[in-house]
C-alpha cells in the first residue's frame, strides 16, 4: 500500500467494526499492512507491526505492574511516539489513559494527578522533574520517556522488561478509556470519562456516510501537532489512526516545523485552531511552499474570522471544514463542509454548520429546557453515542450536564436555522448583557478582526454604572501596527449595530490563553469587576 495517495477512496477498504476499541486499532492495522508507517516521529518511523508489538508489551507491563481494568495511568509531557504505544497499550489492558496538559502550572498538575487517584505516571523528558514535584501516596512508580533522567525508570526498558504471558481479553467498548480535564477557566478542572464506543463508535458511522472532507484514502498522512491532553490533539490523533494513516507527530505546534510537515512530509490532512493558522500565514516563505498533497485543513475550537479564512484559503489551496465540538462529546458533533465556504462570504460561514450522522442537536429554553423555534437563542443540546460517560467522582455535575435522556447541555448560546444549521452566538457565561440588550462577544470579535492593524481581539463586559455593562475589546496589534482606537471603533462600527460597538479599546502584547489554545476571557475581565460582590452589574 505504501505511502503514495490514490486518485479516489475505497470505500470498503477498512472494516471499521472490526475496531470497536481503542486496542484494536493497530492490531487491525497489523493484520492487513503492517510495513505501512503507523507514527513518523522525529526521524523514528514505526510501522503498524512494530506499533501493534509494543502496544501488546505495554498493556502485559500494566498488567505485571498491578494495574487492572478501570485503574488510572497518567502521561504528563509533549507529543511522542512513545506517547501512542503507552495510549493504545492501556487501552488493550482496560487501563485508563489521563493525559496531562504540560503547559499547565505545577500547582495544577498535582492536582490533577491527586484527583485522578494515579497509580503510574509517565513523564516526558522535559517534564520529570515537574513529575517528581506531585509525587503522592497513590502514585506507585513514575517512568521516564524516551532518554529517561538520572533516579527513574526507563520506558523502552519497562515495555521490554515485561512477560510474555497473555492477558485476559477482558475490555468491554462501554469501559472508560480516556481522561480528559477541562481547562478550568472557570471553577476546578473535571475529569471527562470517554469510553471505547464514545471515541469510536460515532466515527463508524459518520465513516458510511458520502462527505469527502470526512473521507480518508490510502496514504493519507496526518499531522499530530496540538496538546496531547486536548481533545484536539489526542482526540485527532485517534481519528488518523483509525483510519489507518501514517501520523506525523510533532511534540508541540512550532510553526516553521508544521510548515515544513505539510510542504515537505507529505501531510494529506490537519486540524488546527484559527490561531495557529494565522501563525502559519505570517511565516516568510508560506506563500511560495508546495501544498499540493494537502486535501483539507480542519479547524476547530474558536470562530475563526472570514479575513483569516480567505487568505487561508488563498495560500492552501485546500478545502476547509470546520468542526464543533467538546471535549464531553470527544470532539466534532457539528461541522461546516468545504462547500459551504465561500471567500466572498455567506450566511452559513457564520454557522458552525450540520450535525454529524448520528448526532442531534436541539436548541432549548436556558431556564425552563423546553425547545425553542427556529432563529431564537438559547442553549445548545446534544445527544449522540459520543456523549461522554460523565464526569469523574462528580455524579451531581454529570446529572446537571446530562439529562435521563441523554442531552449534554453545551453551555453555548445559539440558534439554528430553516435548514437545521446551527449557529453559535458565544458562551453564555461570556455574554455581555448591555441595557435590555445581549451581546455576543465572538460577533464583536469578528466584525474587529479584518482591521488591518489588528493581529488578534478579545471582547469582554466591564461595568457601566447606567447600562450595567458595557463592551471593550482588547487587541493585539499587528507587528509594526500603530495602534489606533478611533480607526478600530469605525471600523467595527460599519459592520455591527451600534449598541455592540465596543465603547473602549485597550492594547497589549499578547492575549491570555488556556494550554489548550482558548482566550481566558475571564482573565481579562476579572481586573475590571474587583471589589465587587459579582461579576455582572
Amino acid at each position: 500500500m505504501g505511502d503514495t495517495l490514490v486518485a479516489e477512496a475505497s470505500p470498503g477498504w477498512i472494516d471499521f467494526e472490526a475496531m470497536p476499541r481503542l486496542g484494536d486499532i493497530p492490531a487491525y492495522h497489523a493484520r492487513h499492512r503492517p510495513e505501512a508507517i503507523a507514527t513518523r516521529f522525529e526521524g523514528r518511523d514505526s510501522d503498524w507491526a512494530t506499533l501493534d508489538r509494543r502496544s501488546d508489551q505495554v498493556a502485559r507491563a500494566l498488567r505485571a505492574a498491578g494495574c487492572r481494568v478501570g485503574d488510572r495511568i497518567a502521561y504528563l509531557g509533549k507529543g511522542s511516539d512513545e506517547f501512542f504505544e503507552l495510549l493504545f497499550g492501556a487501552a488493550r489492558a482496560g487501563v485508563v489513559m489521563v493525559p496531562v496538559q504540560w503547559r499547565l502550572a505545577t500547582a495544577e498538575v498535582c492536582k490533577i494527578l491527586g484527583n485522578a487517584e494515579v497509580s503510574l505516571l509517565f513523564a516526558g523528558p522535559d517534564q520529570i522533574g515537574r513529575a517528581a514535584e506531585c509525587a503522592n501516596d497513590l502514585i506507585r512508580e513514575t517512568i521516564a520517556m524516551e532518554d529517561g533522567a538520572e533516579g527513574f525508570g526507563r520506558f523502552a526498558a519497562w515495555r521490554d522488561a515485561a512477560p510474555t504471558d497473555p492477558i485476559p481479553d477482558d475490555v468491554e467498548a462501554s469501559d472508560v478509556a480516556l481522561q480528559l480535564y477541562t481547562s478550568g477557566t472557570t471553577g476546578e478542572p473535571k475529569g471527562v470519562m470517554l469510553s471505547h464506543a464514545n471515541l469510536l463508535r460515532g466515527r463508524t458511522d459518520s465513516m458510511a456516510q458520502p462527505m469527502p472532507w470526512n473521507e480518508w484514502l490510502e496514504g493519507d498522512v496526518n499531522l499530530v501537532a496540538l496538546p496531547l491532553g486536548h481533545i484536539g490533539g489526542v482526540g485527532w490523533a485517534i481519528v488518523g489512526y483509525f483510519n489507518g494513516a501514517t501520523s506525523i507527530v510533532h511534540r508541540e505546534f512550532v510553526p516553521a516545523a508544521v510548515l515544513d510537515a505539510i510542504a515537505k512530509g507529505g501531510v494529506t490532512k490537519m486540524f488546527v485552531v484559527p490561531t495557529a493558522l494565522q501563525m502559519l500565514l505570517m511565516l516568510p516563505g508560506v506563500r511560495e511552499a508546495d501544498f499540493s498533497r494537502l486535501r483539507y485543513i480542519l479547524y476547530g475550537a474558536s470562530p475563526i474570522a472570514l479575513e483569516l479564512l480567505r487568505e487561508a484559503t488563498e495560500v492552501f489551496g485546500c478545502g476547509f471544514a470546520q468542526q464543533y465540538g467538546m471535549t464531553e462529546t470527544c470532539g466534532t458533533i457539528v461541522y461546516l463542509p468545504p462547500e459551504d465556504h465561500d471567500p466572498a462570504g455567506n450566511e452559513r460561514m457564520r454557522s458552525a454548520g450540520l450535525p454529524m450522522p448520528g448526532v442531534e442537536i436541539r436548541v432549548v429554553h436556558p431556564t425552563e429546557r423546553t425547545p425553542l423555534p427556529v432563529r431564537e437563542v438559547g442553549e445548545v443540546e446534544t445527544r449522540s453515542v459520543a456523549n461522554m460517560v460523565g464526569y469523574w467522582n462528580l455524579p451531581e455535575t454529570t446529572a446537571e450536564t446530562v439529562d435521563g435522556g441523554g442531552w449534554l447541555r453545551t453551555g453555548d448560546a445559539g440558534y439554528l436555522d430553516e435548514d437545521g444549521y446551527l449557529y453559535i452566538c458565544d458562551r453564555f457565561k461570556d455574554m455581555i448583557c448591555s441595557g435590555a440588550e445581549n451581546i455576543y462577544p465572538a460577533e464583536v470579535e469578528s466584525a474587529i478582526y479584518g482591521h488591518p492593524a489588528v493581529q488578534e481581539v478579545a471582547v469582554i463586559g466591564v461595568p457601566h454604572e447606567k447600562w450595567g455593562e458595557e463592551v471593550k475589546a482588547v487587541v493585539v496589534p499587528r507587528p509594526g501596527a500603530e495602534p489606533d482606537e478611533a480607526s478600530i471603533l469605525a471600523y467595527a462600527r460599519e459592520r455591527i449595530g451600534g449598541f455592540k460597538v465596543p465603547k473602549s479599546v485597550d492594547f497589549v502584547e499578547a492575549l491570555p490563553r488556556t494550554p489548550s489554545g482558548k482566550v481566558m476571557r475571564r482573565a481579562l475581565r476579572d481586573p475590571y469587576w474587583a471589589g465587587r460582590d459579582r461579576g455582572v452589574n
